[in-house]
């Protein structure tokens, strides 16, 4: 139970304006804290989702320097197959080359040469 009330308020034109004065500033601190309270949701949006781009860029440029790791590897294969393919052309530009091949490959001989394959040939072609 509340204690009872001894002392009566009276209605004056002072507790009038006391009243009025005391329900204004509980509005402004009720639209104090919902303004603040929308401010920090819109803060949270703001970081949340300039935390998620930064995230996917992350993952976006992990992702593009390992394919540009493999590129740089595949280049560094290719033009090594480049580098044996001139080598390959340089020597099928000699006669003498194209004849050895003609011979291991085709069978190929001079006139009362005889040739004998054995396994551990190992010729480019």
């Amino acid at each position: 139970m509340q204690p009872k009330k001894t002392v009566t308020r009276l209605n004056s034109n002072y507790m009038e304006k006391y009243d009025a004065y005391v329900v204004r500033q509980k509005r402004k601190k009720q639209r104090l804290i919902r303004r603040l309270v929308l401010f920090a949701t819109l803060v949270a949006l703001v970081v949340g989702s300039m935390a998620v781009y930064h995230f996917k860029q992350r993952e976006l440029h992990a992702e593009k320097t390992e394919e540009y790791r493999l590129l740089k590897e595949e280049l560094a294969d290719l033009q090594k197959k480049e580098k044996s393919y001139k080598e390959e052309i340089e020597l099928l530009n000699d006669e003498t080359y194209i004849l050895d091949i003609a011979r291991t490959k085709y069978f190929l001989s001079k006139e009362g040469e005889l040739i004998f394959k054995t396994p551990d040939d190992d010729s480019s072609y």
